[in-house]
Order: C-alpha cells, then structure tokens, then sequence
C-alpha cells in the first residue's frame, strides 16, 4: 500500500501510534483496527469507544434560502428550528440516492450538512448546481474539521469532562462546544446503535480531545468493528448497501421520504415508484447455520437464486448476519440459503435493525 497518495486526517499519527493497523478506505488513510475487532466491538457495547472520522465531510449551507434550498435537494422534512438535525436522502430526478446526510440547523440561515467521505466532491456540486435557484452559498469546509464519534452506554460519562451538559442534548441536535480553549461543535447522533456524541474542532485541537480520552480509558475503535456495529444496528452503508441504482424505498428507508411536502429533486420518480410498488427491497438475513456472510454472496430460495448480499459479517451477538436485495414480498422468518464459498448455508429473513439497545 503507498500510503503517500492516500488523503491523511488529523488524527491519522495519534491513530498510528495507538496501534492501529491502517488500510486504504475510499482514499483515505485509516485504523482497520487496533486491538481486535470483537474487543472494540464488545467496548462500544459495553462501555465505550472512539472513532476517528474525521474523513467525513463538512458543508456549509448560508443564506436567506438555506431552509428551502435544503427542502429542495433532502428527501425528508428538515428540521428548521436551531439546534436540530435531520437524517435524510439526497437522490436525483429518479429518485436514485446519491448520499445519505444530516442537516444541522444553526440558525434560521446557517445549516451544516455532514455528508459521507467518499461523497464530499459529489454531493457539493450536486448542491451548487440546484444552488443557483436559490439565495445560498455553498461552502466545502471538511478539511478545515477533525472529527472523533464517541459511543457506547458511557460515552456521555466520558463526554460530560469535556463538555458540561451534554448529557442533557436530545438525540438528533447540535450545540456549539468550546473545548480545551477552541470552540467547535458537539452532536448527538452516531451509527453503532449505542448512545454517545461526535465531537468536531478544527483540525489541529482535535489531537487533544484524542489524546485526552485514550487517558480517560476510552478504547480506540477501527472500521471493522465500526462496520459490524453499524449492521447489527441496521444503518444503510451509502456506496455498498445502496450503490447509486437503488430508491429509498428500495434500500428499506421509505420513512425519510416525504411526499406530502413540496417540491423536491426525486419526488415525481418517488411518487410513482411508491404507487406501483418495488420489486425488491434491501432485507436483513441471519444464517441458522455456520458460516460468515460477505457482500456479493447470492441469496437462494427452493433452489432458485432470488437475490445478493451487499453486507455480511460476524456479529458477536447475533453471529452470521447480513443485508441485501431479494423479492420485497418474502415472508418474515422465511429460509432461504446464503451461497459462502460454493456452499448453501441456511439462513432466514429477518426484520431489521439485529440489534436494538435502548437508546
């Protein structure tokens, strides 16, 4: 791996010398893992753990128009009222998703968008090409920020000796945060299921918040186990579960469409995809016999081949687990078999989230 072409963040040398194993993710240099990813895994589950993600990017919509101009390219009713944020699909005209982001209101002129790694270029001239019916400016700051996601049932315990407060955040929100002398922003969202905040600073004061928590005993985390925790907790994976052909509805997020709203890019396809009904629909899978699911592994039915995987993996939980498309009508708990390495392991239709804590 020639790690010089790969895009490094701030937090890439504290990762390294906290023993992560680095890889090749979308371009950018990050941990895989550092101890194991079942004792990363069993951190975030039972106490808590911290990820680097910095890698993800930060886009500023400004401007007397930045509400309904974020109504026009979201899916979703976004949330106006300062402090909030909402998950929502960004699609095309075929209602075809391009990324899934948050919107966080700042104030009635000022959102930030937090949008995925490997989507930042896209997603900003998507933004600005819509943008020009609009009074807003559109602004790609993700270099300038750092980013570390806290989870786990103690992330807040952790969180509160930086932040006072934080607790009382309700999910879904956004305050402004000074910590260690420079001000950034504290959410409240996450994507392993468990409980905890992402903690944004400029990029050179995030080292700081980095190096304070691994003293506190907070266990760094890698993609690994980021990726198991996120399946077992059914959050999409933009790019994988939904490569760029897939609706909404289709990828099993119908409920972050809002047809009853105005006019926004996607909604005549949506509409009318909703109305005749879909083929298939991303569905979750747990094998009921040994074996661990990968992504492209062919899904069976009475001898038939009915669908494909796009996620699968070990789940300490739950063991063989995985999501991918098959005929939208399929009973639950229905057995089908999952095709590993030239194998028909059983397996049975699921509902998702695998998972569900009590956050």
């Amino acid at each position: 791996m020639n790690t010089e072409t790969l895009k490094k963040t701030p937090l890439c040398t504290a990762c390294e010398q906290a023993g992560g194993k680095m890889v090749d993710f979308h371009g950018w240099l990050l941990p895989v893992q550092f101890n194991s990813i079942i004792a990363e895994h069993k951190a975030v589950r039972e106490s808590a753990g911290m990820f680097d993600v910095s890698h993800m990017g930060q886009v500023w919509v400004e401007g007397p128009d930045a509400w309904p101009f974020l109504q026009y390219v979201n899916t979703n009713q976004i949330k106006n009222t300062p402090a909030c944020g909402t998950y929502s699909h960004i699609t095309d005209e075929q209602g075809r998703i391009i990324d899934d982001a948050i919107s966080f209101c700042l104030s009635a002129d000022k959102f930030l968008v937090v949008v995925n790694a490997a989507c930042v270029d896209k997603d900003v001239a998507w933004f600005k090409k819509h943008a020009e019916k609009f009074n807003v400016t559109i602004t790609d700051d993700s270099a300038q920020w750092g980013m570390i996601a806290l989870q786990g049932p103690k992330a807040l315990a952790h969180a509160e000796k930086l932040v006072a407060g934080v607790a009382d955040m309700g999910r879904f929100t956004i305050a402004e945060a000074e910590i260690f002398g420079t001000k950034g922003y504290i959410t409240r969202t996450g994507y392993t299921g468990e409980d905890g905040v992402e903690i944004m600073l400029p990029a050179q004061a995030i080292v700081k918040v980095w190096d304070h928590l691994l003293q506190d005993g907070v266990k760094p985390c890698g993609l690994g186990a980021r990726d198991v925790l996120r399946l077992e907790a059914g959050y999409l994976l933009n790019g994988v579960d939904a490569d760029g052909s897939q609706t909404p509805y289709q990828a099993a997020c119908g409920w972050v469409v809002k047809l009853a709203k105005e006019n926004f890019v996607g909604k005549t396809a949506l509409q009318a995809q909703k109305e005749a009904g879909i083929a298939q629909r991303l569905t979750g899978f747990v094998l009921t016999g040994a074996g661990v699911p990968r992504g492209g592994c062919k899904i069976f039915k009475d001898g038939a081949e009915i669908g494909y995987l796009t996620s699968g993996t070990y789940s300490p939980l739950l063991k063989g687990i995985g999501v991918g498309y098959a005929p939208a009508e399929l009973p639950e708990e229905c057995a089908v078999e999952i095709e590993i390495h030239g194998r028909l392991i059983p397996a049975k239709k699921v509902k998702t989230p695998f998972y569900k804590n009590r956050v």
